[in-house]
């Protein structure tokens, strides 16, 4: 099976990372768009036309079987426009979380945090209603997550204030759940856990495997894995070593994937 897996930048590497273990025969291949990253703030037809793009050079390339889109604000604008365009199974980040939301909780107060665009698009808030109108969700955008990640501060006080600061309204909504509504977000879950111990935390990145076991795509390969990245910074480094240190990046020139 030949996986393709993209990002508008490098945090879906956690979701590469939780299929690599997964899919040990399987070959993957990960385009991070970082030239053009962040996604957030650009509208929602440029959104689409990156994602169709990414997407177009994972087939041309590679034959890829399946697409993951390992990104909130691709998953909540263009998912629907690669299936149409493509004709190949993709799978979303954003449907994994809300159905493991929904089995999860309790007392029905579901949190979501991401960045400002997945929580304006209000795709999470959506979907969980669509299955039970009764929950309450409550949202918050965690702006300085990201930076935080790909700097490394994935513990220590100063994230830990921070973490604080942006969850103490979904905190005191009583919410019993948590979705991390960023593939950068994973990396902060342990301190999240250890200051909400008693919140249930739901990372997509995690749940993504099942979701392609399901597709009954079986044929094996020879376990081949490509990062590739349209942008170079000291950041990427960073969180890739925390990911994949194993793993080189491969810079390809966006005139190799601005097609559309």
């Amino acid at each position: 099976m030949n996986i393709g897996i993209f990002d508008s930048g490098i945090g879906g590497l956690t979701v590469f990372k939780e299929i690599d273990k997964s899919f040990p025969k399987a070959n993957l291949y990960y385009i991070g768009d970082t030239a053009r990253v962040p996604y957030g703030n650009k509208s929602e037809e440029t959104i689409i036309r990156y994602s169709l793009e990414l997407s177009e050079f994972l087939v041309k390339n590679f034959k890829v079987d399946v697409i993951v889109v390992a990104c909130n604000t691709a998953s909540s604008y263009a998912v629907d426009k690669i299936k149409n365009y493509l004709k190949i199974p993709v799978i979303d980040v954003i449907t994994p979380g809300v159905l493991t939301a929904v089995t999860t909780t309790k007392n029905g107060k579901i949190g979501v945090i991401g960045t400002q665009a997945t929580i304006r698009s209000k795709s999470y808030e959506k979907k969980l209603k669509e299955l039970n109108p009764d929950f309450e969700v409550y949202s918050n955008a965690c702006p300085l997550f990201v930076p935080l990640v790909e700097e490394g501060k994935i513990k220590g006080k100063i994230t830990r204030l921070i973490i604080e600061d942006y969850l103490k309204n979904l905190v005191e909504k009583d919410i019993d759940t948590l979705i991390l509504g960023c593939t950068h977000y994973p990396l902060l879950k342990e301190e999240i856990s250890s200051l909400y111990p008693d919140i249930n935390i739901v990372d997509s990145s995690a749940l993504i495997s099942d979701f392609i076991k399901k597709l009954n795509i079986f044929n094996e390969k020879n376990g081949e894995r490509r990062v590739f990245i349209t942008d170079s910074s000291p950041s990427f480094e960073t969180l890739k070593n925390l990911l994949i240190p194993h793993l080189k990046f491969e810079k390809i020139d966006l005139n190799q994937i601005c097609t559309l």
